[in-house]
């Protein structure tokens, strides 16, 4: 184990298993960036590209 390698997967020097957190990322749900996506088309922008904090001050104020 002198290259921070077991059968369990890669080791960083804090501990954490690097295999594990790819695993647990992919089933994790959408991105900051999807959600954002999501709600730009949901308000109603035209060009739906990611919502700026604007959008969401207004939102906010409509509801």
């Amino acid at each position: 184990m002198g290259n921070n390698q077991n059968k369990q997967g890669t080791y960083t020097k804090s501990g954490t298993n690097i295999e594990e957190v790819k695993r647990n990322n992919a089933h994790s749900g959408l991105t900051y960036n999807e959600i954002e996506q999501l709600i730009a088309e949901k308000i109603g922008r035209q060009d739906a590209e990611i919502a700026s904090e604007q959008d969401f001050t207004n939102l906010k104020k409509k509801n």
